[in-house]
C-alpha cells in the first residue's frame, strides 16, 4: 500500500513538472510580418476595412507557414508572403504603393539570407509586379547587391520576372493621398531643419511589408517592400533596400525588416544595430529591438520593426499608433493585431 502511494505520489510530482514546464515554455515562432506602421487608430477605420486588413494578414501568415510546414525554406516562406502583400491594395507595397510628387509609383526591396548572408536588392523601379522577387534574383543570379531604377528593371525583364504597366500600380485612395499632401506641402512654412531630416508630413512616411521566417533547418531570412513615402522627390530612397537599415538576416542572431520613418533607420543602421546588440552584448531579441527603436525615437523618427531570432523568439515593437503586424507560431497558431492596445 506504501509502495503503490509513493509510486502515486512520484507521477502527480512529475505531472506537475510537466504542467509548470508547460506554461512557463516560450512560444516558438516561425513566421512575423508587419504590414507599416504609423497613425493606425479605431476611430479612423470602419469595422469592415480593420476586417479587410486582418484577413490579409492572416492569408499572408498562412501562405508562408504552409511553406515553413512543408519544411521548405525561410527565403521561400518570406517572398511568398511578402508577395501576398504586395499584390494588395491595401498595404505600401507593390499594387498599394503611394505616389511620388511627380505622381509615379517608385518601388524598393530587399532580403537577405540569414544563411549564406548573401543579399539583394531594388530601388526606384516603376514597372516590376513583385519587387520582392526581383530583390532575390539580384542576390542569386547577378554578382550584385542593389540595382535601381531603369537597369534593375533590365534586369528583371532578362531573368524573366512579371513586367506590368505603370497603371498597374494606380489606385485612388493613394493617388487621392498624394493630392492632400500637396495641398499641405504648399500650405506649409518650410521648416529647414526639419527638411534636412527627410521633410515634413510625418503622417506619409510610413507604408512598407516585411515578413522574418526561421525554417526547420534552423535558418532565418528577411524581406521588405515599399513605395516608400507619398509626395517623396527628387528619386527619395529610404531603408527598406538597405541592408542592415531596413533588413538583415543572419542565422547566428535575428532577422529583421522595419517599418517607419527611413531616414532616421538608415542613420542609425538600425536591423544590423540589432543583430550587433545581440551578439556583441547578449540582449534578447525583445531588448535589442527596443534598444535600437529607442535610437531612431531619441533622433527624431517613429516607426516600427520585426525581429526573430535562431531559438523562434520574436518582438514587434513600434512608437506609432498602430503597426499592422501578425506572426504563427510553430503549432500553427496565427497571432495578428493593428494597434497599440
Amino acid at each position: 500500500m506504501k509502495v503503490k502511494l509513493f509510486l502515486r505520489s512520484i507521477l502527480l510530482f512529475a505531472v506537475l513538472i510537466n504542467v509548470v514546464q508547460a506554461q512557463n515554455k516560450a512560444e516558438k515562432y516561425v513566421l512575423v510580418i508587419h504590414g507599416g506602421a504609423g497613425t493606425i487608430e479605431r476611430g479612423r477605420m470602419t469595422a469592415e476595412q480593420e476586417q479587410a486588413y486582418r484577413d490579409k494578414l492572416k492569408e499572408a501568415l498562412q501562405v508562408g507557414y504552409d511553406v515553413i510546414k512543408q519544411h521548405g525554406s525561410a527565403l521561400d516562406a518570406v517572398e511568398k508572403t511578402v508577395r501576398v502583400l504586395e499584390d494588395s491594395p491595401l498595404f505600401n507595397a507593390g499594387k498599394g504603393a503611394v505616389f511620388t510628387h511627380d505622381g509615379k509609383n517608385e518601388l524598393d526591396a530587399a532580403v537577405m539570407d540569414g544563411k549564406t548572408l548573401s543579399a539583394g536588392a531594388v530601388a526606384g523601379v516603376t514597372t516590376l509586379r513583385n519587387p520582392i522577387s526581383a530583390a532575390r534574383a539580384v542576390m542569386e543570379k547577378s554578382e550584385h547587391v542593389l540595382l535601381a531604377r531603369e537597369g534593375a528593371e533590365a534586369f528583371a525583364k532578362e531573368v524573366g520576372l512579371a513586367i506590368v504597366d505603370p497603371s498597374y500600380f494606380y489606385t485612388k485612395e493613394r493617388w487621392d493621398g498624394l493630392q492632400r499632401a500637396r495641398q499641405q506641402d504648399a500650405k506649409k512654412q518650410v521648416n529647414h531643419a526639419t527638411e534636412r531630416l527627410g521633410g515634413g508630413i510625418q503622417d506619409y512616411k510610413f507604408g512598407t511589408v516585411g515578413c522574418v521566417a526561421l525554417d526547420d533547418q534552423g535558418n532565418l531570412a528577411a524581406g521588405t517592400s515599399t513605395g516608400g513615402m507619398t509626395n517623396k522627390k527628387f528619386g527619395r530612397i529610404g531603408d527598406a533596400p538597405i541592408i542592415g537599415a531596413g533588413t538583415y538576416a543572419n542565422n547566428e542572431s535575428v532577422a529583421v525588416s522595419c517599418t517607419g520613418w527611413g531616414e532616421f533607420y538608415i542613420r542609425n543602421v538600425v536591423a544590423y544595430d540589432i543583430a550587433a546588440l545581440m551578439e556583441y552584448k547578449n540582449l534578447s531579441v525583445k531588448e535589442a529591438a527596443e534598444t535600437s527603436l529607442a535610437k531612431v525615437a531619441k533622433g527624431g523618427g517613429n516607426g516600427g520593426l520585426i525581429a526573430l531570432d535562431k531559438e523562434g523568439n520574436m518582438a514587434m515593437p513600434f512608437n506609432t499608433s498602430g503597426m499592422y503586424r501578425g506572426a504563427v507560431t510553430e503549432e500553427g497558431v496565427v497571432e495578428v493585431e493593428i494597434y497599440k492596445d
